[in-house]
């Protein structure tokens, strides 16, 4: 018979969650690891008493039971199967594979029967459920019931928070069922309570992750977080590993718990806990033990007494009592000579460590990925900038991280790193299956010689080839087609606003002298329907009568001087507030004499505002015609006056004026249109022919009296 069995695809059943791993059992003992989190179970061929088959929901299942009352479960066998464990328990481990049926009648009365770490609810001879009591987070006490709570599990969609167990009361003086029963529970539950005194106490740590300063308590079983808001009991065995990490600066630490199952605050979960240390900082440490009970518990690893960094400290305390290595980044240096590398994960910047047998990405969120989980790893183009690259790694279990934002410089030292841990390196573009040789990475990182970067200059060079020859013969057609004393006549004769000054020969800065002023014209054209609107909306007839005041406004007319003499130097600002205070506390009878004059002020401006929409509104109107009437006689004499001024000025002209097409219309020529509905575009085109039309001698004359 073969000295060791292993199965791939089994299943342990650990808190509710059935965790994939590989089982290997050999005649030392059963090894379980976990290919999730790496963590391995080994219990020992001696410590095994008892082992059960059965049929559960993935096939069949081996239930093994431990002297000391622990329980591990591994389902995922097939019937074929046992058979084999069985003579492999009979010939290594001397045990008989006993053969145990659930009751699935689905009866809720029976009995329970605590034994070891189970609690087991039997219906006759047959188990219907058991209870890891380890789960059990809480238990309560009622009158005839008694109910347990267990610890979220957050690897299951759903799980099992709550169950009350009904208890019937017997005739047995002196022993209350429901007691006995919970003591049962509390002896065997993992419910932490914080007994005696604490080995050691450190003071308002500065953690990142959860974020605050707490007071850490260091107890024999379980560390204790203390801050001002949240409380968190960590128990020893839920510690994974511990990491001691220095920062780029130099000047700080980071620790790392790193936790399974994870602390939680709320619904967010915490499977890292990440302090942060200065390497200044230095603390004496005195243990709460005698010096033979700290030889007798630490072996040599503590001392009473203790002094030295404050990291050095915590890292040294935590070693001993959690009983695990404290991993270090390894040979890895970057660009800059520290041993981590400055990236962005998701929408925070943080630090990438490598280390010998992962990496680990501090601190927002914090992430640790072991090499054997890593499927590939991929270098790509950083999306924003060509001067930094990006560092894919996707897992078997198709996870994939991307950390970007990482600097040109470490792309040289990570390629070798990764190179050197023999991990598979997919360039996407190129090739999908790259052998592991470094000969074929050679064009990557030998003599800083880099592929990406020689191709992104080549095509640069392109480019701004490309960019010199456009910009070459764009050059040479803008000058060639703008030459301002070469246009043509038409692209004059639609600018030119004087046609007396304009001929088929005119240059090209007779052009531009006439564009000017043109263009002046449409802008202020533009702009004055607008102010005429403007204007029409402030028109205000100054005859209609007056809203009246309410009543707190003529109170407060009346006693505006008052005020101001009782607070001497007060602002208008506060004289407000002062007056609505006032009225506020006023009696309502000394409000009722201000609100009927405010009845009668209203009375009167109803009154004068018939009358004045009767007798007052035609008379407005009158006026209002009249005043038109007499600004249109004002504007066609100003008229008749410029129009002579031109006329004046026509018979000097060297050439005489020749329209070029019959849609051609002169300056003075006004139509029925414009003159109606744009009296302003009248107004602008009048005043600049004043400008543009030398003084006549009558002009002249009455300047010079």
């Amino acid at each position: 018979m073969a000295d060791t069995l292993e199965f791939n695809e089994i299943y342990q059943e650990v808190k509710g969650s059935m965790n994939d791993g590989r089982l290997r059992l050999s005649r030392q003992g059963v090894i379980f690891k976990n290919s999730k989190t790496g963590k391995v179970d080994n219990i020992q061929a001696s410590e095994l008493s008892e082992g059960v088959w059965r049929r559960v929901a993935l096939g069949h299942g081996l239930k093994l039971i431990t002297k000391n009352g622990h329980v591990y479960k591994y389902d995922g066998f097939r019937e074929s199967e046992f058979d084999k464990l069985s003579d492999f328990f009979k010939s290594h481990y001397r045990l008989e594979l006993a053969e145990k049926d659930l009751c699935v009648k689905g009866w809720n009365w029976g009995t329970v029967r605590f034994g070891g770490q189970l609690l087991s609810f039997d219906i006759g001879e047959q188990p219907v459920f058991e209870i890891p009591l380890s789960n059990v987070s809480q238990c309560t006490t009622g009158k005839n019931e008694v109910t347990l709570e267990f610890h979220q599990n957050d690897d299951a969609e759903v799980s099992l928070m709550e169950v009350r167990f009904y208890v019937p009361p017997t005739q047995e003086d002196g022993v209350d069922p429901v007691e006995a029963f919970a003591q049962n529970v509390l002896s065997k539950a993992d419910v932490i309570q914080a007994t005696g005194d604490a080995i050691c106490i450190f003071r308002e740590l500065q953690c990142l992750t959860p974020r605050g300063r707490y007071d850490i308590r260091i107890y024999p079983t379980f560390l204790h977080l203390h801050g001002k808001t949240f409380d968190y009991k960590i128990p020893y065995p839920t510690v994974l590993r511990l990491f001691l990490l220095p920062h780029k600066d130099q000047r700080q630490m980071f620790f790392v718990i790193s936790l399974d199952p994870p602390i939680k605050q709320g619904q967010t979960r915490y499977h890292f806990l990440i302090l942060l240390f200065s390497k200044d900082e230095d603390i004496s440490l005195t243990l709460n033990m005698n010096e033979e009970e700290v030889e007798k518990r630490f072996e040599g690893r503590l001392t009473k007494n203790m002094s030295g960094s404050l990291y050095e400290m915590v890292s040294r305390v935590m070693k001993a009592l959690v009983n695990r290595k404290i991993t270090v980044p390894g040979n890895f240096q970057g660009h800059s000579g520290a041993q981590c590398i400055t990236c962005s994960y998701k929408a925070s910047s943080g630090l990438l460590y490598p280390l010998e047998r992962g990496f680990i990405y501090v601190h927002k969120p914090p992430v640790h990925i072991r090499f054997d989980e890593i499927s590939f790893v991929n270098f790509a183009r950083g999306t924003t900038t060509t001067r930094s690259f990006d560092f894919e790694i996707e897992t078997k279990q198709a996870t994939q991280y991307t950390f970007s934002s990482i600097e040109r410089e470490e792309y040289g030292k990570l390629f070798d790193f990764v190179n050197a841990k023999k991990l598979n390196i997919k360039n996407r573009g190129h090739k999908e299956d790259i052998k592991q040789s470094y000969d074929e990475y050679a064009d990557s990182d030998e003599d800083q010689h880099d592929a990406y970067l020689e191709r992104m200059k080549e095509e640069g060079k392109i480019r701004e080839e490309n960019a010199n020859d456009s910009s070459d013969e764009s050059g040479e057609e803008t000058d060639e087609s703008f030459n301002p004393g070469e246009e043509d006549d038409d692209v004059a004769e639609e600018f030119n606003s004087h046609p007396s000054a304009s001929s088929s020969s005119g240059d090209g800065d007779s052009d531009r002298d006439e564009k000017k002023p043109a263009k002046k014209a449409k802008i202020v054209r533009e702009r004055k329907p607008r102010k005429k609107q403007l204007e029409g909306k402030k028109s205000k007839d100054p005859d209609a009568p007056k809203r009246p005041m309410s009543a707190y406004m003529l109170w407060l007319n009346a006693s505006r001087e008052k005020i101001k003499s009782d607070h001497p130097g007060i602002s208008i600002t506060d004289l407000s507030k002062k007056a609505g205070e006032l009225w506020k506390a006023m009696s309502r009878e000394k409000k009722e004499v201000w609100e009927r004059k405010a009845e009668d002020a209203k009375r009167d401006y109803e009154k004068a505002m018939k009358e004045y929409s009767v007798g007052g509104k035609s008379e407005s109107s009158r006026t209002e015609k009249s005043k038109k009437k007499k600004k249109k006689q004002e504007k066609q004499v100003k008229g008749k006056v410029e129009k002579k001024g031109v006329s004046s000025k026509s018979p000097s002209s060297k050439s005489p004026v020749k329209p070029t097409t019959e849609s051609f219309k002169s300056k003075e020529f006004v139509s029925s249109d414009e003159s109606s509905s744009g009296e302003s575009k009248k107004e602008d085109s009048e005043e600049e022919e004043i400008a543009s039309t030398p003084p006549s001698s009558e002009d002249s004359a009455s300047g010079s009296d």
